[in-house]
């Protein structure tokens, strides 16, 4: 069965990739089709609830994947239009120009991309624009150049990350403000103004956004172009497959499963992939036939492989003096990004997370037993806390795979030792600090709970690489333009693409490089 139309470009996905390239095509003429696994996420009271989200995976996809022993675990992973940009905590942070390069890491090397931060860099602009990004250009000194200033002032401390700052800066150190994605206005620092979207509240990381204030991909770049008539939006949409003409040069029908049972076939002159970097390699895999046996766009072998995901820590330290900030992820620091003084190889980035409260400590406790004061109260313990977000690179290996047994279920494999020794440089640095910035001494405890860290293989949340490109058709799967090297119209643009993942929060480049692939389609399309 088909649905009987046929459309300029079928994109699989609606996250930061997919939405976004559908939204650049939309508003310049294309006839868009948007296929998406999931439904439209409720709002509902449990979107703001700690219980619901993180204790519970209230909102999590209902599926077990598989690590490489053959144990089950469920990734953290959401399928809803916008994708896993529903539950991110919307830093937007552009890579570092040193990150297009090679970089030597104390675990191995960091390849070059096949282009350069300049040739990104106008589309990183046209991303912190379009995803209404607030931050301050030449704060941070690691940052490469930017054409254009951010379009809206960074979201101001409030008195305790302020001090915060101040005393690191005190240190000889360079804290920034975190480029964040929400629809705020301030009347005054701290204080939303009676119009803003974002009122400033305590949700605003990894938690939906009830007010829709947050700059996800459904609010941006789905919801203003769905009434357009060359606009099509399928959610329930599960794709198993990838036809080919008989040459086995172009894609001619993506098979997908709707939510009812049926099976019907779509078909478009250009078909993209942006599933998550995860599940867009398993559909290449699952879409293997004679002229693709090890799947499509896999002649180079490179499909799957060189999963990344950061290595990160998510921490909570203890404050001597209460913190009563609400919207306390405004502040970042990227000292020791390439190296730092008793280290020639990089550490990564800290940034400031979401505020924790009592109810994740409690569902916490068991993990801290002995490492705090039986006697405080969570109530009061969540009054104190300071939380911290590191982020490591994490390094691409071809032993880092995404596999499919027989029964097509998906297999993932990681070094979880991989390049690890730069992050835990950094906790050091963070923990040898916290009696200079007002906190309890060696109380860095972790918030696993907020990567839902079942097993550590399940922390997806930065996906990346298994679908690399290249101007070697030999080890990458796809060319500059994000096309594969196989076939004349398949196209992956999310962070499938990465051939390295730095260390920062990827979706601002899927972002960028989106828009920048959405300019060349539209292009091709004439």
């Amino acid at each position: 069965m088909t649905d009987g139309q046929h459309y300029d470009v079928v994109i699989i996905g609606t996250g930061a990739g997919g939405g976004t390239l559908g939204h650049r095509l939309a508003t310049n003429g294309a006839k868009v089709l948007w296929l998406e696994r999931g439904p439209f996420l409720p709002r509902e009271r449990d979107n703001w609830q700690t219980e619901a989200v993180f204790v519970r995976g209230k909102y999590l996809a209902k599926e077990m994947w598989y690590d490489r022993h053959g144990r089950e675990f469920q990734p953290e992973v959401n399928y809803y239009v916008g994708g896993n940009t529903k539950f991110y905590g919307a830093a937007l942070f552009r890579l570092r120009p040193e990150d297009f390069g090679e970089l030597r890491h104390h675990g191995g090397i960091s390849p070059a991309w096949p282009i350069s931060y300049e040739d990104l860099e106008p589309y990183y602009t046209q991303a912190e624009h379009l995803y209404l990004v607030h931050g301050q250009h030449g704060e941070d000194p690691s940052e490469g150049h930017a054409s254009a200033q951010y379009a809206h002032p960074p979201v101001s401390h409030e008195p305790r990350i302020q001090q915060l700052n101040d005393d690191l800066e005190k240190l000889g150190l360079h804290p920034f403000h975190l480029p964040i994605g929400v629809n705020l206005q301030e009347i005054k620092p701290g204080r939303a103004a009676r119009a803003s979207a974002c009122i400033r509240c305590d949700r605003v990381d990894g938690f939906p956004c009830l007010l829709n204030a947050k700059s996800d991909s459904q609010v941006i770049c789905v919801d203003p172009v769905l009434s357009q008539d060359n606009v099509t939006l399928v959610t329930g949409a599960h794709v198993q497959r990838l036809e080919t003409d008989a040459s086995g040069h172009s894609v001619t029908g993506v098979v997908t499963t709707l939510d009812d049972g049926t099976e019907t076939r779509f078909t478009g002159n250009i078909v993209v992939v942006a599933c998550g970097a995860v599940n867009s390699a398993a559909l290449l895999l699952r879409s293997r036939q004679d002229r693709h046996p090890d799947g499509l766009a896999n002649s180079s072998g490179v499909v799957g492989r060189h999963y990344m995901r950061h290595n990160n820590i998510a921490l909570m330290t203890v404050s001597r003096e209460p913190n009563p900030t609400l919207f306390q992820k405004t502040l970042a620091m990227n000292d020791w990004y390439l190296g730092s003084d008793d280290w020639d190889y990089p550490l990564g980035g800290i940034q400031m997370l979401g505020k924790s409260d009592d109810e994740e400590l409690r569902a916490q406790s068991p993990r801290w037993a002995g490492k705090i004061s039986p006697d405080m109260p969570f109530e009061v313990l969540a009054h104190h806390a300071v939380d911290f977000w590191l982020c490591g690179e994490d390094l691409p290996q071809p032993d880092n795979r995404v596999t499919l047994d027989a029964d097509d279920a998906i297999h993932l494999s990681i070094d979880e030792k991989n390049n690890v020794e730069g992050v835990k440089r950094l906790r050091h640095k963070l923990d040898g600090m916290l009696g200079k910035l007002g906190m309890h001494e060696h109380h860095l405890l972790d918030r696993s709970l907020y990567l839902h860290k079942s097993m550590p293989i399940g922390a997806t949340a930065h996906q990346a690489g298994t679908v690399r490109f290249g101007r070697d058709r030999a080890t990458s799967a796809l060319d500059v333009n994000c096309k594969a090297h196989d076939l004349d119209n398949l196209y992956v643009v999310d962070t499938s693409f990465f051939p390295s993942i730095g260390a920062v929060n990827p979706s601002l480049t899927a972002i960028a490089n989106a828009l920048r692939v959405g300019d060349h389609l539209t292009e091709r399309l004439g």
